[in-house]
């Protein structure tokens, strides 16, 4: 894991600029989401439904704001990431809106070291596995968090957004990586032109992977979705073909851009 490690540490410090980019942006609107806009997507709110009275413990949640957001639909949430700097503009966020979440700062792997409780859900959203190599032990975490009877959910962007060049113009990557994909990019996806150039290591999983890390836990898949569209303009090249959903321009309906799954424990 010496390499892996590595890879953990360039990504948290990857996040933690990102971070202090993003709580300012546009993307992110913070102004609104105060005022009490809904951060999460049509997607996972159709599907997931009411959580009312439920506990959630949400995966890689950046700096909270959909943590938050199933915390105002009144659920008690937990959210985990990597990033220092995430969760504490999450908990200053958490602390402003007068909300009863908590967050933790940790890696997914680790995360058994600092908290000791069962959830009815686990959540996890839009770019979040790509950034862990080994989905048997994140799957083994999840069953491991969940309740009997949880439920675990994911929304994602699919593998084959992953193949492509950032500009969506030929096929750079295999549809199931095996090894690290190491970048160096400028700016972030809220702001190309932000002052933040840095590596980042990541991995492409297939869809395959996924169910079957879910399966040998145990789990029980009770849906699989697939989505033609991105419910976020963080692509290059992307066009917005209705509200809140964006597709890449030459490959309108093409291809796959989101996946869910439920499954149970």
């Amino acid at each position: 894991m010496s390499n892996f490690q590595e890879y953990f540490k360039a990504n948290q410090e990857l996040w933690n600029q990102r971070t202090r980019i993003h709580k300012d942006s546009d993307f992110y609107n913070l102004a609104n989401f105060k005022k009490g806009e809904n951060a999460l997507t049509s997607i996972e709110l159709a599907e997931l439904g009411d959580v009312i009275g439920k506990t959630i413990l949400h995966l890689q949640c950046h700096f909270g704001m959909d943590s938050l957001s199933w915390s105002r639909m009144g659920a008690e949430v937990t959210g985990v990431d990597l990033s220092d700097e995430a969760i504490k503009e999450a908990n200053k966020l958490n602390d402003e809106l007068g909300l009863n979440a908590t967050f933790i700062c940790s890696n997914v792997y680790d995360l058994k070291e600092h908290l000791d409780k069962k959830f009815d859900i686990v959540f996890t959203s839009y770019g979040t596995i790509g950034w862990l190599p080994d989905l048997d032990k994140w799957a083994a975490i999840i069953s491991h968090f969940l309740k009997e009877g949880g439920i675990f959910y994911i929304a994602d962007f699919h593998p084959v957004v992953w193949m492509f060049d950032d500009e969506f113009s030929h096929i750079k990557y295999s549809y199931d990586n095996q090894e690290v994909i190491v970048t160096e990019n400028q700016g972030t996806y809220t702001d190309r032109d932000a002052d933040i150039k840095a590596k980042e290591y990541g991995w492409n999983h297939s869809i395959s992977e996924i169910l079957n890390a879910l399966i040998n836990q145990g789990l029980e898949i009770s849906h699989f979705n697939e989505f033609m569209y991105s419910p976020y303009p963080c692509f290059n090249n992307t066009v917005e073909f209705e509200k809140g959903k964006w597709h890449i321009k030459g490959l309108e309906g093409k291809i796959p851009m989101v996946y869910s799954i439920m499954a149970k424990r």
